[in-house]
């Protein structure tokens, strides 16, 4: 059963995207990201000597801290926080840097749904502008689930409300993969069959969620030529953040 949207997408189709990097001077890099009317801007700080407590030496550490567009950050943004940070790392290459901090500042501009996906990409932008070492790039999508089964990818915050369960999906864009390429085989099977990160959040069945993982993963394509179209876009920029 297909559902009208009140933007006039299909189901399958996503919000415009927008993407700009290097836009805070003082930062290692940033990077801004939007989806529709939902804006969020990443500032990447370090690495820096020392790592946070309880946290391994040996390794590089990922430190995110999530800045709401207004009021103090709830139990909801802390949860992101964790999200973000666990995603953050398996992507990052961590023992290139060893004993060193890396500081992930994501300021939500508006939210007008999907914001956690958003920040991932927003986030994921603003390291590659960094220079920070990556085993490859990543996109984020959101599925939302209607009662009647209908899967939505990328919903407004309006949908947000009438959806009755949201799957958070993070697949890897392995194409320019800087590992050996027998690396990115993972049971035998490549690298982008699998999934960086899922969160679930509301009702949906077994089968409901492998649907939404199949829509999200084929709009994963779009996503990721964006991606890499606005990260070559804006390569020549670099230069001028030397110091």
């Amino acid at each position: 059963m297909e559902i009208d949207r009140v933007d006039g997408r299909t189901p399958n189709q996503l919000r415009p995207l927008a993407c700009s990097r290097n836009v805070l001077h003082r930062a290692h890099g940033s990077a801004s990201w939007c989806q529709g009317d939902t804006k969020v801007l990443a500032a990447v700080y370090g690495p820096k000597a020392g790592t946070k407590k309880n946290e391994n030496p040996e390794k590089a550490c990922i430190e995110v801290i999530w800045k709401p567009k207004t009021g103090q950050i709830g139990k909801l943004e802390k949860e992101y926080e964790m999200i973000l940070k666990r995603t953050l790392q398996s992507i990052c290459i961590l023992t290139i840097n060893p004993n060193t901090t890396t500081s992930v500042i994501v300021q939500v501009i508006h939210d007008d749904g999907a914001l956690l996906t958003c920040a991932i990409n927003a986030a994921c932008a603003a390291l590659v502008d960094a220079g920070i070492p990556m085993k490859h790039l990543a996109v984020a999508i959101c599925c939302s689930l209607a009662e009647g089964g209908c899967v939505m990818l990328d919903p407004s915050k309006l949908e947000e409300q009438k959806m009755k369960g949201f799957a958070y999906l993070v697949f890897p864009n392995s194409i320019h993969s800087v590992l050996p390429r027998e690396s990115l085989l993972v049971d035998s099977e490549p690298m982008e069959h699998g999934i960086i990160t899922s969160v679930t959040h509301g009702v949906m069945s077994v089968e409901e969620y492998l649907y939404c993982i199949e829509r999200g993963r084929a709009a994963t394509a779009k996503l990721s030529d964006f991606l890499r179209r606005s990260l070559k876009l804006q390569l020549p920029t670099d230069s001028s953040k030397a110091g």
